[in-house]
């Protein structure tokens, strides 16, 4: 085993969450370290959605114009096609941020921008293909993380632990902290259509009887999220491709001649959709946040949103008792007091969605009509402004307010 190594604050996953709470501390003077048990940060079919909120926050380090250079596609309105008819459903064109659209950019890109400028800081250590496997204990106390990485086992002592490491969370797990299962009844297969140049559809959502599909412009292809009952996906892959073609091409008939670029099943990607939540997100030494303290419904794609927001509060709340060297159990309560109502809200909405909309869709064997809220935005433009605030900005933005040491500059 590597010689031990001390920190402030060691978090481990070095996702939206992990990445953004790495760069906030260091850049308020805090030493951390940040395990990411991949080696790039390059992962197909991740949350790729930069929500209103986040580019605000990316205004507020002054780093906005220099991201937006990153490729990228804007989302200005969402639309939804029920059957042959289409509704309004969002209009982020009013919300009150500099951007006033969806941003859609490979997770990489975030993830290695966020990375690019925490790393100008002399507090900011990352260690890739480095995973966290245990926590370290002093008694009831969290005092660190046992990681696994290329080169063995090391041991890294911390004043503060943090779990970014997803919904599957390692770090979760050995906490032992009790987890509030919601459940779902759907998951998603991630699926690749070709795009061509003169194409002038919107990002869209489209419902016929037993299916929905959500389509994302990405520049020169459709990411589309084919939604399907839970658990579906085993009887699916017995039957052949052919089958799951012949379904897009009678769901979206625009794209019909496309549907043979998907090859095989490995063409489609699981995402199992999950929503719980963590009854307590913190012991002594110990803080979860994003989707290790609640996994999302990828409705709206707002579970980057939260975990980004989540690690924002918690460097406002966190990053001066940590210069100072001191941390008690209500400084972490204090995070989770900030963060549970939004997210309580947004997955109780969720959960409605799920129930009320999507799984009736799933079940359906006539022709769909729209719901009367979706009616309702439809009819009334201003109406719009709700939905695209509640999937723009969330139920609680956070903004940055924690310092920026110049002296952590390399």
């Amino acid at each position: 085993m590597a010689a031990p190594l001390t920190t402030t604050v060691c978090i481990v996953g070095g996702g939206p969450a992990g990445m953004m709470l790495g760069f906030l501390l260091a850049r308020a003077g805090v030493d951390v370290i940040v395990l990411e048990k991949h080696g790039d940060f390059f992962r197909d079919f991740r949350g790729d959605t930069i929500h209103p909120s986040t580019l605000e926050n990316f205004h507020e380090l002054g780093l906005l114009d220099e991201f937006l250079k990153l490729p990228h596609q804007e989302l200005r309105h969402i639309e939804a096609q029920i059957g042959d008819e289409t509704y309004a459903a969002a209009d982020f064109s009013h919300l009150p941020t500099r951007c006033k659209f969806v941003a859609f950019m490979p997770q990489w890109d975030f993830l290695a921008f966020v990375a690019a400028h925490a790393a100008k800081r002399k507090t900011f250590r990352l260690m890739m293909e480095t995973e966290g496997v245990d926590l370290l204990r002093d008694g009831e106390r969290v005092v660190g993380v046992r990681a696994r990485g290329a080169t063995g086992e090391v041991e890294i002592k911390a004043l503060l632990t943090v779990a970014a490491d997803g919904r599957h969370s390692t770090i979760r797990a050995k906490s032992g902290l009790e987890v509030m299962d919601f459940g779902a009844p759907m998951d998603v297969l991630w699926l690749r259509l070709s795009k061509r140049p003169d194409e002038q559809l919107e990002s869209f959502g489209r419902a016929v009887p037993g299916r929905l599909i959500v389509m994302i412009d990405r520049g020169d292809y459709w990411q589309c999220a084919f939604v399907i009952a839970k658990g579906a996906l085993d009887e699916m892959r017995k039957r052949d491709i052919s089958e799951l073609r012949n379904e897009l091409a009678r769901a979206l008939p625009k794209l019909s001649d496309r549907v043979g670029e998907l090859r095989s099943w490995d063409d489609a990607k699981l995402l199992t959709v999950a929503v719980d939540r963590l009854k307590t997100w913190h012991r002594p030494g110990l803080l979860c946040i994003g989707d290790a303290a609640h996994a999302m419904s990828p409705i709206g794609g707002i579970g980057i949103n939260l975990a980004i927001q989540d690690a924002v509060a918690a460097a406002n709340l966190l990053a001066e008792t940590l210069r100072k060297g001191r941390l008690g159990e209500p400084d972490l309560a204090a995070v989770q007091r900030r963060r549970e109502r939004p997210t309580r809200t947004t997955q109780n909405v969720q959960l409605f969605i799920q129930k009320q909309i999507i799984a009736r869709v799933l079940t359906a064997t006539r022709k769909l009509s729209a719901p009367l809220p979706l009616r309702l935005l439809n009819w009334f433009p201003y109406l719009r402004r709700f939905p695209a605030r509640f999937v723009g900005l969330g139920v609680q933005p956070e903004h940055v307010r924690s310092r920026d040491d110049r002296s952590t500059l390399r």
